[in-house]
């Protein structure tokens, strides 16, 4: 059976000396993995379109096996991410997320919705750090986990000061602190913005500015809930973290992503 499938490359591996072995996460049926034959040759009509965060049609011939990939279409080819090595970077890390935390076979469209506006905000100069944090706290869900940001995981307040809990999975209130001598206080402003990217979608927030600090705060509460409560430490993390201590591969965002008064 022979499918066109609008999509985007989230991985490639070789496979033998001229054949690639294609992940693509599609808008109709989700994460798929199909093998294109002679994608590899420069000449060939695959090697364009099997550029990983292309998107495309893609047509797909599905067996009881593995599907192949017997043409496609570019509809963009995001090219400014792999020209960029932090966009790189922070592009490979939200897809390595994504492919590491869906089956195959299974239609998301809201999940395919949000690799698609993400990978165009990386392309189109906002901040990648931030994009990536929006994909990150959303993913949670996808994960199994499902944090308590609206309300006080102990007793429910919605009101005063509040702090991050990694052992109730939540904020705490001032009056439930106690409970966790390890809690991360946390400002009013990244309370707002932790249940911004949790329960906002991408393209409702607008231009968001981050400080640097907040950044930092928010990925490491995200990605420690991730490593502990999941078992989950990314390959590609590990590149990034080494340019984001490089300075020189890390220049300000041209447009950023707004924090709140």
């Amino acid at each position: 059976m022979q499918n066109q499938l609008e999509g985007i490359v989230i991985r490639t591996r070789p496979y033998g000396e001229t054949n690639k072995i294609v992940t693509l996460f599609t808008k109709e049926a989700g994460k798929i993995t199909c093998m294109a034959r002679g994608a590899k040759k420069p000449a060939s009509r695959l090697a364009a379109i099997t550029q990983p965060f292309t998107h495309g049609v893609f047509s797909i011939y599905k067996g009881r096996g593995m599907g192949t990939l017997q043409a496609g279409d570019q509809l963009e080819s995001l090219r400014h991410i792999r020209e960029d090595i932090m966009a790189t970077a922070y592009a490979s890390y939200v897809t390595e997320l994504i492919d590491r935390l869906t089956e195959q076979d299974e239609p998301q469209p809201a999940i395919y919705d949000m690799l698609y506006q993400a990978l165009h905000a990386i392309a189109d100069g906002y901040d990648p750090e931030a994009i990536t944090l929006f994909v990150e706290w959303k993913m949670l869900r996808v994960a199994g986990l499902t944090p308590t940001l609206h309300e006080c995981a102990n007793c429910g307040a919605t009101e005063g000061e509040f702090a991050f809990s990694f052992q109730e999975l939540g904020f705490l209130c001032h009056r439930c602190f106690h409970l966790d001598r390890y809690i991360i206080r946390l400002s009013p402003a990244l309370v707002k913005l932790i249940r911004t990217f949790y329960f906002v979608p991408i393209e409702r927030v607008g231009a968001l500015t981050l400080k640097k600090e907040s950044k930092t705060l928010l990925k490491q509460i995200v990605r420690t809930i991730y490593e502990e409560q999941a078992g989950i430490r990314l390959k590609s993390r590990s590149f990034l973290e080494q340019l984001e201590r490089t300075p020189e591969f890390f220049p300000e965002p041209k447009k950023d992503i707004p924090e709140g008064d």
